[in-house]
């Protein structure tokens, strides 16, 4: 019975992906659309720097605003944590 199901998924999720292969256009079409207008093609820096670099520098300023204005550790620690345990010898 098991099988039966794994045979029946297996089946539909390689028709579902063969009738989305069959249905789309392709990606690299030579034929231009209609008020198609591209730019000028990105260097391999820019993209690098565009994709990759300025995500990356957005995220470490966001981390390091939210580390800087973080105002959590200027509470006061009311949990027993602050309290001294250490017994006095005195005699």
């Amino acid at each position: 019975m098991d099988k039966k199901n794994a045979l029946r998924a297996g089946a539909l999720a390689a028709g579902t992906t063969l009738m989305m292969l069959l249905m789309s256009s392709p990606a690299l079409a030579l034929t231009r659309d209609d008020g198609d207008d591209p730019g000028k093609p990105l260097s391999m820096g820019a993209t690098l720097g565009l994709y990759v670099v300025l995500p990356l520098v957005i995220f470490g300023v966001i981390t390091g605003l939210v580390m800087v204005l973080d105002k959590s550790h200027r509470k006061q620690d009311d949990t027993s944590s602050n309290i001294n345990v250490k017994a006095r010898a005195e005699a």
